[in-house]
């Protein structure tokens, strides 16, 4: 069996990370414009850089929850039959133990530099305008997919849900494109969906939805395509 999981803001907002439309989400006191967008950053790149250096700092202080732990667990048991797909840019999903993860948004931990084109690990801050590793030069950003620019890895998604025989949506809104067209996708080849968040989609294009909190939900969840917790087969 095939499957591909898409992740959201809201399996990382259980482990402490404000997702982007809650009152008290990451963006209060900044408009996307002034923050998240290519011509914010040539408007203003020290707030544009300072913003995600704070980002990364909060990142560093929290943890992967049981949703990601079980999902790194369905990796564990599918292997290259899963296929995982997140909105999030944090590393949750890697820290849980996830290997193979696809971020259609980019990665806070990484920096790509306009000079070069080079992408990098980064845990540092970019708002002191460190050299590129590369070729040297200070002109590194997030490697973060702003509003207005393509995500990343779309035909890898497309490929993968072309075949699959599952696909689960966990902890997302259901409004972003290109990922809220994902469940048409699968349901276009026959595969199951189902929803897994705090609350259904409105309105549901899924064959079924578990409500409830992501680390209430996804170990459950991933239980019953194991056959129960302490076995490693797919039903």
């Amino acid at each position: 069996m095939k499957v591909v999981v898409l992740t959201g803001a809201g399996i990382s907002a259980e482990s402490g990370l404000p997702t982007f439309r809650d009152s008290a989400g990451l963006w209060e006191g900044h408009r996307p414009e002034e923050v998240a967008t290519p011509e914010a950053f040539a408007a203003d790149p020290d707030r544009v850089l300072r913003f995600y250096d704070l980002r990364r700092q909060t990142l560093a202080r929290v943890e992967p929850n049981a949703a990601h732990h079980a999902l790194a667990r369905l990796e564990e048991a599918l292997g290259p039959d899963l296929f995982l797909v997140t909105q999030n840019v944090d590393d949750l999903h890697e820290r849980a133990g996830s290997r193979q993860v696809h971020h259609l948004h980019g990665r806070l931990s990484s920096a790509w530099c306009r000079a070069c084109d080079a992408r990098m690990s980064w845990t540092g801050t970019l708002a002191d305008r460190p050299p590129c590793p590369a070729c040297g030069r200070p002109e590194l950003r997030p490697d973060i997919v702003w509003f207005g620019e393509a995500p990343y890895e779309v035909d890898a998604v497309h490929a993968a849900l072309h075949e699959c025989d599952l696909f689960a949506a966990i902890g997302t809104s259901g409004t972003v494109y290109p990922a809220a067209a994902y469940v048409h996708y699968a349901l276009a080849v026959g595969a199951r969906t189902v929803d897994l968040n705090l609350r259904p989609s409105v309105p549901s294009d899924f064959d079924e939805s578990r409500v409830g909190p992501a680390s209430d939900v996804v170990p459950a969840w991933v239980d019953e395509l194991l056959g129960g917790p302490s076995t490693g087969h797919v039903r």
